[in-house]
């Protein structure tokens, strides 16, 4: 099995309790996530608070048309300094997703980091290549872009 690795980090201009309240909300996963891709949370255990061993289901598009469920566990959470969520069951035959977040002079540096894997051996390897690294790079970017000017917009002076 072939294991990729996506890293990212962006600074935000917002407190680190800031950070934490937004990004370890469930339901703010579909505000950065790409229209095209058709997210929406089916199932959410628990309460709206993450925790160790909570399961969301999500419905996304992984191509146009094509739409899939797609089950994760958080798995690790210290608050408020880094949660992790894995795939029980969804289009990867791994997802390992780390998010980090810790002070920095400006603000939060704020940290993505994925190991994932695609099935079908050779036919994923190729894939990836083809499309898939590219569709996770832009799912990244996008949100880059979403959080940029979301938290902008919560220091503009009038």
């Amino acid at each position: 099995m072939k294991i990729y690795n996506l890293k990212r980090a962006q600074i935000l201009p917002i407190s680190l309790a800031e950070a934490w309240q937004f990004f370890s909300t469930p339901k703010n996963l579909q505000k950065i996530t790409p229209p095209h891709m058709g997210f929406k949370i089916k199932y959410l255990s628990g309460n709206e608070k993450m925790y160790p061993g909570q399961l969301i289901l999500y419905k996304i598009n992984i191509l146009p048309g094509i739409p899939v469920d797609w089950a994760t566990e958080i798995t690790h959470v210290v608050e408020p300094y880094y949660f992790v969520d894995e795939q029980r069951f969804g289009p990867y035959k791994l997802w390992h997703h780390q998010h980090h977040f810790r002070e920095a002079e400006q603000g939060v540096e704020m940290t993505d980091e994925v190991n994932y894997a695609i099935p079908l051996g050779f036919i994923g390897r190729m894939a990836n290549s083809l499309f898939v690294r590219r569709q996770v790079e832009a799912i990244f970017d996008h949100r880059h872009r979403v959080l940029e000017n979301y938290f902008a917009k919560k220091f503009v002076t009038v």
